[in-house]
């Protein structure tokens, strides 16, 4: 008996080490319907502390580049998000480039997948997100207001 509560208790502090992994698992499917602004997205996904609040690359149009928080397991129409990118002017959660913005109010992310198989999924919903290729194995899903 006494060798088995060791075993019990490491069990459980694994166990319970895990919850806060998989309470950070979302889905971005709803979000990608482009029926909201990036200022909304990204307040919605750093009050849920699912990305880095801070971006790890801002674009000369000033599109900024988050990370996926630690631990945060993010999806958009099924497929793994590398990163989550956007802008909004005069907004203060995002850094401005020093060339002109892509649009007023822009967001997306990039996903491991090729730029077929998004643009097969986004159609098949109806959506109305732009889909580009962004590098090897690499899609953006993006959404713009002028």
């Amino acid at each position: 008996m006494k060798r088995f509560i060791p075993v019990l208790s490491a069990v459980l502090a694994l166990s319970l080490a895990a919850i806060p992994t998989f309470s950070h698992a979302a889905d971005l499917d709803a979000s990608l319907a482009c029926n909201t602004t990036a200022h909304d997205f990204f307040a919605d996904l750093a009050s849920q502390q699912l990305i880095d609040p801070k971006p790890m690359r801002v674009e000369s149009n000033s599109i900024n580049a988050f990370w996926p928080a630690r631990g945060a397991r993010l999806t958009a129409f099924g497929f793994p998000v590398f990163a989550v990118v956007g802008f909004e002017k005069d907004d203060p959660m995002f850094r401005t480039g020093d060339g002109e913005p892509l649009a007023k109010s822009a967001y997306g992310v990039v996903v491991f997948a090729s730029d077929t198989k998004v643009q097969a999924v986004v159609d098949s919903l109806g959506g109305t997100a732009i889909v580009h290729h962004a590098g090897p194995h690499l899609t953006a899903i993006f959404c713009k207001r002028s």
